[in-house]
C-alpha cells in the first residue's frame, strides 16, 4: 500500500456504469466524470471510481502528434480530450477506471500516477503474469524477451482540476486488438499492445478482471476500506450546491 499518497477520506466507492451490451458511449461518459468531478469538488460526494466498458472510441490527448492519429477509415470516433498523454482507444474487453478522488495539496500526480501503475501490475500478478514499469514511460508492461519487443497491458491517461482526479486508467482484458494497428498508441513506435488473454492463453473477461481490480487499485490508493455501486444513480442525485442557487 503507497501509504505517502494522504487522501483525504478512507474508503473509496466503485460505480458500475456499464458494461458488455450497455458500454458506455465515450461523450456520455466523459459528461457522467465532469457531473461526478463536479460534485466531488464541492465535498457532496465521497472518492469514488467509475468502472465501465466503452463503446469503441479513440481519444486523443493534449500531446498527440498528427502522425499518430487514425489512417483512412478508423472504424470509430477519434475524440479529442482534455487528460495528458497521446492517442489510444477504448472499447469492448477493456475494463476502464476513471477515479474521481480529491488529493491533498501539494497535489503529487507523479505518486498518483504510480499507484494507477502499481494496481494493474497487481491485477496481471493474480494471472501469473509479470507486469512491469518502463522508465520514461507511463502505463504497465509486459517485458519483451527474444527479441519481441514490450507490449502494454495498461495504458494511463490523467488530469486534476480543482485537486479532484479525473480520466484514468484502461486495462486490456479480452479486447480486438486489431484497432490499435490504425494508430500509433500513446505516440510509442517501438512497442506492442497486448491483453490478458492474449498473454495468458485463456479468455480473461472484464467481469474476471472487474472485482480484482477494485480491490488492488483501492490497496494502491491507499484507502481502508471500499464498496461497489452497480448503479451511478446515487451519484448522479446528489446535487452540488451551486446547482441550487
Amino acid at each position: 500500500m503507497r501509504r505517502n499518497l494522504d487522501y483525504v477520506t478512507d474508503e473509496l466507492v466503485y460505480a458500475h456504469a456499464g458494461f458488455g451490451g450497455r458500454a458506455v458511449d465515450y461523450v456520455a461518459g466523459w459528461d457522467l466524470q465532469r457531473a461526478v468531478h463536479a460534485r466531488r469538488v464541492q465535498d457532496v460526494l465521497p472518492d469514488c471510481c467509475l468502472l465501465l466498458e466503452h463503446q469503441p472510441v479513440y481519444t486523443a490527448g493534449k500531446r498527440t502528434a498528427a502522425g499518430d492519429r487514425p489512417f483512412g477509415d478508423p472504424g470509430a470516433p477519434v475524440i479529442d480530450v482534455d487528460r495528458g498523454g497521446k492517442i489510444t482507444w477504448h472499447g469492448p474487453g477493456q475494463l476502464t477506471a476513471y477515479p474521481i478522488i480529491k488529493l491533498r495539496q501539494p497535489v503529487d500526480v507523479v505518486a498518483y500516477v504510480r499507484a494507477l501503475e502499481e494496481a494493474m501490475i497487481g491485477v496481471c500478478a493474480e494471472f501469473g503474469l509479470k507486469a512491469v514499469r518502463v522508465e520514461g514511460r507511463s502505463g504497465t508492461w509486459i517485458p519483451g524477451s527474444g527479441g519481441e519487443p514490450d507490449r502494454k497491458v495498461g495504458a494511463i491517461g490523467a488530469r486534476v482540476a480543482r485537486g479532484v482526479t479525473m480520466h484514468g486508467l484502461a486495462l486490456n482484458c479480452d479486447c480486438d486488438l486489431s484497432w490499435y494497428d490504425r494508430i500509433v498508441p500513446c505516440g510509442i513506435r517501438d512497442a506492442g499492445t497486448t491483453s490478458l488473454t492474449a498473454e495468458t492463453g485463456i479468455r480473461v473477461s472484464v467481469a474476471d478482471v472487474t472485482p480484482l481490480l477494485e480491490r488492488h487499485l483501492a490497496a494502491a490508493l491507499g484507502y481502508r476500506t471500499w464498496r461497489r455501486m452497480h448503479t451511478v444513480e446515487p451519484l448522479l442525485a446528489a446535487v452540488p450546491e451551486s446547482a441550487t442557487a
